[in-house]
């Protein structure tokens, strides 16, 4: 059931930016095992189903990592040494027509984040990214439109975790770029929750990584990493 499994796919991956490789010292808590103690039956195939976002119990991050330097600890009052940055927000939107029983069970789907209220641990780097990097109070919609999956099995038992690729459209600061997220999912009932990452490099979308003399230096690679809930 490709259908089912390409909609599990799009839901867990709302657009934007979007979280390099490792993992945040203290990650969000994951919701991609966090089913239903007793799922109801899954829908019979053929029919539209919509799967809407919860934003509450969804978010998107940034990590990225960072080195900084000896002048960092007197301007941002952070010593010197490498560590890997998070931003997140839970300003997420969109939501998912589905028609499992079709041979194309794609309907209309658009994801997005609302770039001007990522945050981190510091209100300066975001202000920056604001304002230069992702220019987000001109630009301040990251979308992502799936277009295909790869790697899912043939079949699906509700409730069960799958993990394949997503495939589909970024578009970031008016820049559009194919983009494969990592997803692992589930599906009980009525609700969606899964986790997808994916990387990307900065200067892809039009984004020079800082680099301030020996205050710090930031990796074009950086990782999007979504925990996303939704429910029909």
């Amino acid at each position: 059931m490709k259908g089912l499994l390409f909609l599990l796919a799009i839901l867990v991956l709302i657009a934007g930016c979007g979280s390099a490789t490792p993992a945040p010292a203290t990650p969000p808590p994951a919701t991609a095992t966090a089913v239903a103690a007793a799922p109801a039956p899954a829908a019979a195939a053929g029919g539209l189903r919509t799967f809407v976002i919860v934003p509450a119990q969804s978010s998107v991050s940034y990590l990225v990592n960072e080195e900084f330097f000896a002048a960092a600890l007197t301007k941002y009052n952070i010593t010197a040494g490498q560590k890997v940055t998070v931003g997140s927000t839970q300003e997420v939107a969109g939501s998912l027509a589905l028609d499992l029983g079709a041979d194309q069970p794609l309907g209309a789907n658009r994801f997005t984040v609302n770039l001007p209220s990522l945050s981190s641990d510091q209100s300066l780097r975001d202000g920056w990214i604001r304002d230069n990097a992702l220019e987000s109070n001109k630009y301040p919609e990251a979308v992502f439109v799936a277009s295909s999956i790869n790697g899912a099995p043939d079949a699906y038992t509700e409730g069960a975790e799958v993990q394949f690729q997503l495939v589909g459209e970024l578009t970031v600061r008016s820049i559009s770029l194919p983009v494969t997220f990592d997803v692992t999912a589930t599906l009980s009932g009525d609700t969606i929750r899964g986790v997808a990452e994916a990387q990307v490099k900065m200067s892809d979308f039009g984004v020079t990584p800082p680099n301030f003399a020996n205050t710090l230096v930031v990796a074009d690679l950086f990782t999007i990493r979504i925990e996303l809930t939704a429910k029909e």
